[in-house]
C-alpha cells in the first residue's frame, strides 16, 4: 500500500491554507451552505488572497521574462524593418513553436506537483522535477537540427528570402535559449506548486536588469547588430535558470528537494505520456497565432504585413502573461484542492479566477481601444508599419479579451489532469474550424491579414473557449477529487 493511502485519513480535510512558509495560515474557512452575502464575500476575499499568492508573483516574473523578448524585438526594430522582420520570425515563430511545446510539456508538473503537494507527498515534487528535466532535455537534443535548417524551412513555407536568411542566422544563436527553456520551465512549476513564486519573481527581476544592460552594450556599444540582441537574450535567460536552480537544490526547498535520485528514471513512460498530452494541449494554442504570422508572410508586401502583425502579436503576448499567470494560479489551486479531496474548493477557485481575469481583460481591452495609435512606438518608428498596426487594433483588442478567459479554463484542465481530452478540442477548434476560416477570409474574400486573423479568432479561439466553459460548468468536481486522491 502506498504512503498516500496509509495516510488517507489525514488528508480528507480541505487544504485551505497556503503560505510562503511552513507556518499555518491565519486564514481559516468553515464550510457554510447558507450562502448569505457576508459569508460569500469572505470566501471570495480569502480565495482571492490564496489565488493572488500565486498569480501576483507569477505576473511579475512572466511579464519580466517576456519583456526580455520585447526588448530584444524592440532593439532589432530600431535597427531597421528587415531586422525587425527577421527577429520577429526567429523569436515569434521559431522560438514560439519551441516555447509553446516545452511550456506545455512542463505543465504536466502543475498537475502532478500540485496534487502531490495537496496530498502532502512533498518528496515526490523533486522526483517529478527530475523526470521533467529528463524528458525536456531529450526533446531538446532531438529537435536541435531544426535550428540549423531554419532558413530553408522558412523559405519552403513562403517567407521572403532575405527575412528567412536573417531569421536562420538568429535561430542558430538561439540554441542555448532552446536548452534554457528545458531547465527553466520545470523549475518554475516546481517552485510555483509550493507557492514560491516570489523566488521566481526576484530572479526574473535580476535577469531583466541584466538583459537591459547587455542589450545596450552588445547592440549600441559593440555594434553587434541583430546577433547582439540574440546573444543578450541567451545570457539573460540563463541567469534565470541558474538563479532558480541554485535556490531549489541548495537548501531553498528542504521538504521537496531530497537530491538527485534514480527514482526519477522510473515511471518515465507514464510521465512522458502526460507531458506529451500537456505539450500538445498548450502548443496547439500557442502555435495557432505563430501560424498566423507564417501565413501573413505569403501575402503581398509581406515584410510590412509581418512587421505589423508581429508587433500586434508581441503586444498580445505581453498582456497574455497576465492570463497565463491566472492559468498557473488556477492550475495550482485546482490541483491542490483536488489533491486534498475538496471538490467544492476547486470549483469555487475556478469561478473566482475566471471572474477576476475577465475584469483585468476588460481593462486592457479599453487601453488598446484608446491608445492603439501610440502603443507600436515601442517597437518601431517606421510610419508605414505604425499605420499598418493601427488598422489591426480592433482585432488585437478582442483577442486580448478572449484570452482573458480561455487560459484560465485551460488551467482548470491542467489542474484536473484533462490534458489529452482538451488537446482533441484544440485540434478541432483551431485547425478544423479557425484555420480554414482564416484562409477563406484572407485569400478567397481578399481581406488580407485582417481576414486571416478575424477568421482564426472568431472561428477557433471563440469556439474553443465556449466548449471549455461548457465542460467546466458540467464538471463533477467531487468525482475529480476522488480521482486525484487515487493517483
Amino acid at each position: 500500500m502506498s504512503k498516500r493511502h496509509e495516510n488517507e485519513e489525514t488528508i480528507t480535510a480541505p487544504l485551505l491554507d497556503y503560505t510562503y512558509s511552513d507556518a499555518p495560515s491565519k486564514y481559516i474557512v468553515e464550510e457554510d451552505d447558507d450562502g448569505d452575502e457576508k459569508n460569500l464575500s469572505q470566501r471570495v476575499w480569502i480565495e482571492t488572497q490564496k489565488l493572488w499568492g500565486v498569480v501576483g508573483p507569477a505576473i511579475f516574473s512572466r511579464v519580466a521574462s517576456y519583456s526580455m523578448f520585447v526588448i530584444t524585438q524592440a532593439f532589432a526594430g530600431h535597427l531597421g524593418d528587415l531586422e525587425l522582420a527577421g527577429m520577429s520570425i526567429a523569436s515569434n515563430v521559431i522560438m514560439g513553436f519551441d516555447f509553446g511545446l516545452m511550456l506545455g510539456m512542463a505543465s504536466a508538473l502543475e498537475t502532478l506537483c500540485g496534487q502531490a503537494y495537496g496530498a502532502k507527498e512533498y518528496h515526490m515534487l523533486g522526483i517529478y522535477l527530475q523526470r521533467s528535466w529528463i524528458v525536456l532535455l531529450l526533446y531538446c537534443v532531438l529537435t536541435t537540427p531544426i535550428f540549423f535548417f531554419a532558413a530553408p524551412i522558412l523559405k519552403l513555407v513562403g517567407q521572403p528570402a532575405d527575412v528567412a536568411d536573417l531569421s536562420g542566422v538568429v535561430a542558430v544563436y538561439f540554441i542555448p535559449l532552446h536548452f534554457g527553456f528545458a531547465m527553466q520551465f520545470p523549475l518554475q512549476r516546481f517552485l510555483q506548486s509550493q507557492l514560491k513564486n516570489y523566488v521566481t519573481a526576484l530572479v526574473n527581476l535580476g535577469a531583466f536588469c541584466v538583459h537591459l544592460i547587455l542589450s545596450w552594450l552588445l547592440v549600441y556599444r559593440w555594434r553587434m547588430g541583430v546577433v547582439g540582441t540574440a546573444v543578450a537574450l541567451n545570457l539573460s535567460w540563463w541567469v534565470i535558470v541558474f538563479g532558480m536552480f541554485c535556490y531549489a537544490v541548495c537548501g531553498g526547498c528542504p521538504r521537496t528537494w531530497k537530491g538527485f535520485s534514480g527514482e526519477a528514471f522510473s515511471g518515465l513512460w507514464d510521465f512522458l505520456k502526460l507531458s506529451a498530452s500537456s505539450g500538445v494541449m498548450l502548443c496547439l494554442e500557442n502555435w495557432y497565432y505563430r501560424i498566423l504570422i507564417v501565413m501573413t508572410g505569403n501575402l503581398e508586401n509581406a515584410k510590412i504585413a509581418v512587421d505589423a502583425l508581429s508587433v500586434c502579436m508581441s503586444i498580445n503576448g505581453w498582456e497574455m502573461m497576465i492570463p497565463l499567470s491566472f492559468f498557473a494560479g488556477t492550475g495550482v489551486r485546482v490541483a491542490n484542492e483536488l489533491g486534498a479531496g475538496n471538490g467544492k474548493g476547486a470549483k469555487f477557485a475556478t469561478i473566482v479566477s475566471v471572474i477576476e481575469s475577465i475584469i483585468i481583460g476588460l481593462i486592457f481591452w479599453l487601453l488598446i481601444m484608446f491608445f492603439h495609435n501610440e502603443i507600436a512606438l515601442i517597437y518601431t518608428s517606421s510610419k508605414i508599419v505604425l499605420e499598418a498596426v493601427s488598422k489591426l487594433f480592433l482585432l488585437l483588442a478582442f483577442t486580448i479579451l478572449l484570452n482573458s478567459v480561455q487560459p484560465i479554463l485551460s488551467g482548470v484542465a491542467v489542474g484536473s489532469g484533462w490534458q489529452s481530452y482538451v488537446a482533441y478540442i484544440n485540434i478541432g477548434c483551431y485547425y478544423f474550424i479557425g484555420l480554414p476560416l482564416g484562409i477563406l477570409m484572407g485569400w478567397v474574400f481578399h481581406q488580407g491579414v485582417m481576414g486571416i486573423w478575424a477568421g482564426m479568432i472568431f472561428g477557433g479561439t471563440a469556439v474553443q473557449t465556449a466548449i471549455l466553459a461548457i465542460i467546466t460548468m458540467r464538471c463533477d468536481w467531487e468525482m475529480e477529487a476522488a480521482k486525484a486522491r487515487q493517483l
